[in-house]
């Protein structure tokens, strides 16, 4: 949609909206004459096994110190997750999540790395 048609819309919408607004007399009239949606989502991380930290970095090619630096972490957290002494955090099961959605792009991406390339 070009900018100036979206602007308009924008616009128009804004416009009704405070036409509603300007009907309320109390706040607790609000919902009468607002439609207002929750949306809840769930966006935990799952929680990574051992096994999967283990079968990620093999499927990627990848050392665990080099695995390691990507996540942030030391080697040896790598290794004690792999042998289920610790779990991943959340930040970095989120990430082995998102590895296990696209396993060859996380592949280019460390090759990349590997090559110094930016992309």
């Amino acid at each position: 949609m070009p900018p100036k048609i979206a602007g308009k819309k924008i616009i128009g919408r804004l416009e009704r909206f405070a036409e509603k607004l300007e009907t309320v007399e109390r706040i607790d009239q609000l919902p009468s004459v607002l439609t207002v949606r929750t949306v809840k989502l769930n966006l935990r991380p799952k929680s990574v096994s051992a096994d999967e930290v283990k079968a990620m970095r093999t499927r990627l090619q990848v050392s665990q110190a080099v695995f390691a630096e990507f996540l942030g972490v030391a080697a040896a957290t790598v290794r004690d997750w792999e042998q289920g002494k610790n779990e991943p955090s959340g930040p970095a099961c989120r990430i082995i999540e998102e590895m296990f959605r696209e396993p060859e792009a996380w592949r280019k991406r460390f090759r990349d790395l590997a090559s110094g390339a930016t992309s």
